[in-house]
């Protein structure tokens, strides 16, 4: 697999060392410091364009941001594109050989790094979607985070025995024409998070899995953009 262009720039590329190797992540500084960081967690394409553009976003609004690339044990550089059939099964793959625990150990050592880079102040939150939303909801009920935002993570339902773990503000976009996310499921989801005064849950009725994803073909731009503000409000409240 060629190596993206950003994991040679100097600018955007951080090396994570962690117990069990070591693995890249994208980076997007704002223009000032210190600021706080959010961790965010890719889909079953990589650190591809949206995810890198989405950190960027971040970083306009003061956020340092970062993106692991969380597939490293299988391939590195995993970089795919969404309107690609081809990349679409290579993602798949991916995705079907991941072992989530081993992505929760990763994103705990990407927060470590993220609390200690210079310009930080400390304060970390995680940000994920599909794949990634999945991994938020883990992480926020098994690891130390500030706070924690998940998009439509796919099988969440799955994991509900460890919503008494919780230990972070966690704020959930669920899309109610979910392909992979049926009703039953969200429903499941939002009773087990229901007596939990830390969690808020969003819901957009007629938008389908994806709706926010940066030239999606569910792409849903009101929906994207009441998602993004309701990001930043909750993310400015619990990280300042």
């Amino acid at each position: 697999m060629t190596t993206p262009t950003w994991q040679n720039d100097p600018a955007h590329a951080l090396r994570i060392a962690s117990a069990e190797g070591t693995f890249d992540a994208y980076l997007a500084r704002p223009d000032a410091a210190p600021r706080p960081a959010v961790v965010v967690l890719h889909e079953v394409f990589g650190v591809n364009a949206d995810l890198r553009a989405t950190c960027d976003e971040l970083a306009a609004e003061g956020f340092i941001a970062l993106c692991p690339e969380l597939f490293w044990r299988q391939a590195r550089g995993v970089d795919l594109s969404v309107r690609s059939k081809e990349d679409w099964l290579k993602g798949i793959a991916y995705y079907q050989a991941f072992d989530l625990d081993a992505g929760v150990r990763d994103v705990e050592a990407t927060v470590a790094a993220a609390r200690a880079l210079p310009g930080a102040t400390g304060k970390v939150a995680v940000m994920g979607f599909c794949l990634g939303g999945l991994l938020t909801f883990l992480a926020a009920a098994r690891t130390r985070v500030d706070a924690a935002v998940a998009f439509h993570g796919a099988r969440t339902e799955e994991f509900l025995g460890e919503a008494t773990d919780l230990d972070a503000p966690l704020q959930m976009h669920l899309a109610e024409a979910d392909e992979f996310i049926p009703m039953d499921a969200q429903r499941a989801i939002t009773a087990a998070l229901a007596g939990n005064p830390r969690v808020e849950i969003h819901s957009y009725p007629g938008c389908r899995h994806a709706f926010s994803r940066h030239g999606g073909l569910h792409f849903d731009a009101d929906a994207a953009q009441l998602s993004r503000a309701r990001t930043l409000a909750f993310l400015r409240r619990h990280l300042a």
